[in-house]
């Protein structure tokens, strides 16, 4: 005949609010949520370049890098300039993700020129490249903000 087991059972959340988990904003809302509209609003419109052009320079990035960054050519980031063009939503959405990566950097860091050394040291944790290397796609833009959330909690491995 087989033994019952015995299993130990835990109070629920109503019982105790020890049971509820905390965990920190940042991980889980990079972006302002009451700004989220707004974000997606300007992707779907698009960045014009004379917008785009007032961020970038503010921000640590020559033309050349923000092309590469947006897959697009100098020469077309030329035609842009002239035409006074609008980004389509894919390059639009990287930009408004590099501005906001910046921006929690800055804060991270205490100043834009701390983050900017970091995105141009090459690190250890990233596989010995440069942090700004990860910026032409999602992915690496979301590595980039997973890493900047290690840093603000204090774990540098």
């Amino acid at each position: 005949m087989p033994k019952n087991k015995s299993y130990i059972t835990y109070p629920s959340a109503e019982d105790t609010e020890a049971n509820m988990v905390n965990e920190p904003m940042v991980a889980y809302n990079t972006l302002d949520s009451n700004n989220i509209f707004w974000f997606i609003a300007q992707v779907r419109k698009g960045i014009n370049y004379k917008k785009f052009i007032d961020f970038a320079n503010n921000g640590p990035f020559n033309l050349i890098e923000w092309a590469g960054f947006l897959h697009l050519s100098e020469r077309t980031m030329l035609r842009y300039k002239q035409e006074e063009k609008t980004f389509d939503t894919l390059q639009s959405e990287k930009i408004i993700e590099i501005a906001l990566l910046q921006r929690k950097g800055a804060e991270i860091f205490g100043s834009s020129s701390q983050f900017n050394v970091w995105l141009n040291t090459q690190n250890f944790a990233l596989g010995k490249i440069k942090p700004k290397e990860m910026l032409d796609n999602s992915f690496g833009i979301n590595l980039l903000k997973d890493e900047l959330t290690k840093i603000e909690h204090g774990v540098l491995a």
